[in-house]
């Protein structure tokens, strides 16, 4: 999986901009079947020159849909939509739907995966007792937690958790949804010159160890946004952003509330 993804969250210029992520040197293209563009992104990977099997593709199914009818339903119509043989990684998009209903939608994904419709199976917003009880009901540990993670919040508790347990952590909302206007980012963005706000937090988030998903649908700002590595943030930098850490005050993805808490 590349380490830098380009997410499709809100983008109404799909495939035109996936077709620049991928100009770009992204391999990575996050979608979901929420998002309602994946049929635009298998578009922009058949137009673009780069190979299929060098681009990874992200798909999730949203809490309406758990269930293990249902879900072994919607891979199929997101293989569909999105044109392709199979899908590189497939999520719970989030947990509400409850525990049974969790592990029904996990099983079905572990069934897809063993007929090849999808290579990995992963979870998103999920908290540390939604992954264990996988663990507890004797499933295959997730390969990934795709969690809001950026400085002002760090979800500390689950990401060692999922260290623990070699879990991969994909991080959305990395540039804070552009709300990047604290002294301490700009500060540390004027002590590297050349490198603006979006670059220093990507940068945080690659350094920690996470693969950040980042989103734009302007030409110049997701070529830029590709520009991490030729630098790297000393120790002094990392300790100063890691204490931004607002806990869940820091929460700014729009859930009405954090989906980690979910019973």
């Amino acid at each position: 999986m590349p380490l830098l993804g380009f997410g499709a969250y809100q983008n109404y210029t799909t495939t035109q901009s996936v077709l620049q992520a991928l100009d770009a040197g992204y391999r990575h293209i996050d979608t979901a079947q929420a998002y309602r563009n994946e049929a635009h992104v298998g578009e922009a990977v058949r137009l673009s020159p780069v190979d299929r099997s060098d681009i990874f593709v992200t798909t999730k199914i949203i809490s309406k849909y758990h269930g293990y009818e249902k879900t072994a339903a919607r891979v199929d119509e997101s293989l569909k939509q999105l044109g392709f043989d199979y899908i590189d990684l497939f999520l719970i998009h989030d947990p509400f739907a409850g525990k049974q209903k969790r592990l029904e939608t996990y099983r079905a994904l572990l069934d897809a995966q063993k007929a090849k419709k999808i290579r990995s199976v992963g979870v998103s917003n999920y908290g540390v007792h939604h992954l264990k009880e996988i663990e507890d009901a004797g499933l295959a540990r997730p390969a990934v937690n795709q969690i809001e993670l950026h400085p002002k919040c760090q979800q500390r508790p689950i990401v060692e958790y999922c260290r623990q347990n070699d879990i991969v952590i994909q991080a959305y909302c990395p540039i804070i949804r552009g709300k990047m206007d604290d002294p301490v980012i700009h500060q540390v963005s004027a002590k590297y010159g050349a490198r603006d706000p979006a670059q220093i937090l990507l940068r945080w988030s690659l350094q920690k160890g996470f693969v950040p998903l980042v989103k734009s649908a302007n030409p110049e700002r997701i070529i830029s946004n590709t520009h991490l590595y030729d630098f790297q943030l000393d120790e002094e930098d990392m300790h100063a952003l890691d204490e931004l850490d607002q806990g869940d005050a820091g929460f700014i993805s729009g859930w009405a509330n954090n989906p980690t808490l979910a019973p």
